[in-house]
């Protein structure tokens, strides 16, 4: 009661004063506020957005536990390959090892306190610069970065894309509600652009791959798209159930197809995230996929040919490797750069789906496609509102000029249906 105490009275000290914002964000996040209004109506509703944003987090908070297990659960496994030893995924068993959670714990963690630390520390300075209230819309932001990179990110490298990614993704937009690209998105596409070699080959997902006894061909963390990009899927020991359940390698948050699945019931039950983009999202990759496969079938495209192996991959398949399941459930259904009209999400949702598939296989370079895809739509999502709505207005204009006006209806008929179509 003290500290709640102390807090206010800081914050009733600094009222009207340039760091109050700072105070009052600290104050809110504690607690609830201690405000009430006096005059007038009010609708009173439990949907603000720190409560959205803390709903979203509660559906990553497992995909994290998991990630920071599977962290260490690859660094072992890599350390047992190295010596010849040859450790069975098990859903149970693995979990019951301490020092995977030790292990991943200790590199995983480090990431989502520079990131919370670096973006709210930048959130703060502009809240104070511009005189207004701390937002929360970094809340999510901020464990969405550490869950869409590789395990061995060096802090530094971490800390520099997420300035870039809140200052030029957001804040230079007016901060939250009215950026066009998903920061977290941003973050990661600087990352890829500025570092490439520290976020695609088959040594930056296992940590300290690089350094296990034996040398750089010691080991290799490959993930599942890497050995299909480069043709080497018969090198592949993963099966289904280890794509599906999340024992494989890959930026730390992606890998466990059965968490994000239920991440994602969990924001439709609380009707946080757009269950029409989802849906279409599944719907456009695999359409894509079963493009590919019959390309395959058909006879168009032989084992010697550089698509080969991406092309031939089961078309389901593509749900459970890579980020694809991860951006479809947490990033592609972002209320701020997503469409906004339903039928907008429909057409936003299967583009998503249809062009990440189409990436993968045709950029083996960057196997993983869904994130350029969603930055991709983000950008042509108003574009595709702004055609759904013209098509609504044209749709009751044609209604309106068509109907019939009865004799003694006059012109309130008519002005009726105009108004209709605004």
């Amino acid at each position: 009661m003290s500290l709640k105490n102390n807090l206010h009275q800081l914050k009733e000290k600094y009222r009207g004063k340039k760091m109050a914002p700072a105070f009052n964000a600290l104050h809110t996040f504690l607690y609830s506020p201690n405000e009430t209004t006096h005059s007038g109506s009010h609708i009173r509703a439990v949907d603000d957005l720190k409560r959205t944003m803390n709903t979203v987090i509660m559906a990553l908070v497992p995909v994290l536990i998991f990630g920071i297990f599977n962290a260490g659960y690859q660094h072992y496994a890599a350390v047992d390959a190295a010596n010849g030893v040859i450790r069975q995924a098990s859903l149970f068993g693995n979990f019951l090892t301490w020092d995977n959670f030790l292990m991943g714990a200790w590199t995983v963690l480090p990431l989502v306190i520079v990131s919370y630390g670096v973006g709210l520390a930048i959130e703060f300075l502009f809240a104070v610069m511009k005189g207004h209230e701390v937002e929360e819309g970094y809340l999510v932001t901020g464990m969405l970065v550490p869950l869409i990179i590789p395990v061995d990110t060096p802090l530094w490298m971490l800390a520099v894309a997420v300035a870039f990614g809140v200052v030029i993704g957001k804040e230079v937009f007016g901060g939250t509600g009215m950026n066009i690209l998903n920061p977290a998105l941003t973050i990661r596409a600087f990352l890829f652009f500025a570092y490439p070699t520290w976020m695609s080959g088959d040594k930056v997902w296992v940590h300290q791959a690089v350094d296990l006894a034996g040398g750089p061909d010691a080991i290799s963390g490959e993930t599942v798209l890497g050995f299909l990009a480069q043709g080497r899927a018969t090198e592949m020991s993963y099966s289904v159930a280890d794509m599906f359940y999340g024992f494989i390698p890959g930026s730390i948050g992606e890998t466990s197809t059965l968490l994000i699945l239920l991440g994602g019931l969990f924001l439709i039950f609380s009707k946080i995230a757009s269950w029409r983009i989802m849906v279409s999202a599944v719907a456009g990759s695999l359409v894509m996929g079963l493009i590919f496969n019959g390309a395959v079938s058909a006879g168009w495209i032989t084992e010697t040919s550089t698509f080969y192996g991406l092309m031939s991959f089961e078309y389901w398949k593509h749900l459970l490797v890579g980020g694809l399941a991860f951006g479809i459930v947490y990033m592609a259904t972002d209320p701020v750069t997503g469409a906004q009209t339903n039928r907008g999400k429909w057409i936003y949702g299967f583009l998503i789906g249809l062009i990440s598939v189409l990436i993968r296989v045709f950029n083996p370079a960057y196997p993983e496609g869904v994130f350029l895809a969603i930055l991709l739509m983000n950008v042509f999502a108003p574009t595709i509102d702004h055609y759904v709505v013209k098509g609504n207005i044209n749709r009751r204009l044609k209604r309106a000029k068509n109907a019939v006006v009865l004799p003694g209806e006059g012109e309130g008929k008519a002005d009726k249906l105009k108004a209709e179509t605004v």
